[in-house]
């Protein structure tokens, strides 16, 4: 009886911890599986940031939204470093301001919040924006800023002590059949379980993670100290080559004319898939990234000319006091060409649910909220 659960999930990661919260806050006894001492991957190698704006409209934006919504209930309840901050998306070339403007045009009922700004406005929402040639700014209201390696073991501890979910850290699953689980030790039950980790995924499923078509996408990133006499940046800031990143853009005819320009003027940042963005943690430390480099075997090794290639296009749209850089990493997330996620039953109610190509802090919530 001690080991038998309505839920089991497996990973421990921000999609894991996302469905746990939603099936006990629904009456479930909860069971969370992470093969590492503390979550490690994804979920905690990011900029922190919640980005209903980069989601198309529909479902994603749907599920970004309410995800949204769930983040600012957990800052109250639990205490989670959550910042209210918004986006500035801004334009320097005519291509770049041909995008915001037909984006603003074609989406008007779609469910962003989103204005146009004049230069002298933008600097309003944030102090390091570069007001030399900015033609034109986007201002989103939906973005969230999240500390996460801070608020992924606050977010697993709120859930043990409030909603009794219990947790198996340095517990690898090995086995999974309808209605049972095992860690080769230990068996348990549970009605339903939902397998989480990309490691796990790849394990437990291998057919399956093969025929899926998933692969991986390395990312760098960096991060300053703390800055100066609490300076602030405010909204969280991109400029053009994030409109190319996003699926939300990609519907706008004048974004061929913009790949042309970076194409043209910047190849060596296609070739590393840089887009660049800027957010600030609960630290104060300016959290800065990032590249994309697909496929399933990726190299441990980071490439200092590919942060000098973000360093370098970061400075075309935003200052600060304090560029020294304090620490650089890399991220890896699975992803699948095409798809925004991974929902697939492998066996009577046992779901893969995978593959969310870096949205997790932006999907998760909506995604368990549909599930459970």
């Amino acid at each position: 009886m001690e080991n038998k659960y309505d839920v089991a999930v497996v990973g421990a990661g921000i999609l894991g911890l996302a469905i746990a919260y939603v099936a006990a806050k629904r009456g479930n006894k909860v069971v969370v599986f992470e093969r590492s001492t503390k979550a490690m991957g994804a979920s905690v190698r990011n900029f922190g940031l919640i980005w209903p704006i980069g989601q198309p409209s529909g479902a994603a934006l749907n599920q970004a939204l309410r995800t949204r919504t769930v983040w600012l209930q957990l800052a109250q309840e639990a205490g989670l470093p959550v910042e209210a901050n918004g986006s500035l998306h801004l334009a320097y070339q005519e291509e770049e301001v041909a995008v915001l403007e037909e984006f603003m045009a074609t989406t008007r009922d779609a469910g962003y919040q989103c204005t146009l700004l004049q230069p002298d406005e933008a600097v309003k929402f944030s102090p390091a924006v570069r007001t030399e040639g900015l033609k034109l700014a986007m201002h989103s209201g939906t973005e969230l800023t999240v500390s996460t390696r801070q608020a992924i073991p606050l977010l697993a501890d709120y859930l043990q002590k409030t909603y009794k979910v219990s947790f198996h850290y340095g517990t690898a699953i090995t086995h999974v059949q309808p209605g049972f689980l095992s860690d080769f030790y230990e068996m348990y039950s549970a009605e339903r379980i939902y397998i989480c980790g990309g490691q796990d995924f790849e394990t437990l499923y291998p057919a399956i993670f093969r025929e899926s078509g998933i692969t991986r996408c390395k990312l760098q990133m960096m991060r300053t100290g703390k800055q100066p006499n609490d300076w602030k940046l405010g909204a969280s800031l991109c400029s053009g080559l994030t409109m190319r990143h996003y699926e939300a853009f990609a519907h706008c005819g004048s974004l061929a004319a913009l790949d042309a320009y970076f194409e043209r003027e910047m190849p060596e940042f296609g070739r590393w898939g840089i887009h660049v963005m800027l957010s600030q943690n609960a630290q104060g430390h300016l959290v800065i990234g990032d590249s994309h480099e697909y496929g399933l075997e990726q190299t441990p090794f980071n490439q200092e000319d590919v942060n000098q290639l973000i360093l370098k296009y970061l400075k075309s749209f935003a200052d600060f006091p304090d560029w020294e850089i304090a620490e650089t990493w890399h991220g890896i997330y699975p992803t699948i060409p095409g798809k925004t996620k991974l929902v697939q039953e492998a066996a009577n109610r046992v779901w893969i649910v995978n593959g969310l190509s870096g949205a997790g802090l932006t999907l998760s919530f909506g995604i368990a909220e549909d599930l459970i």
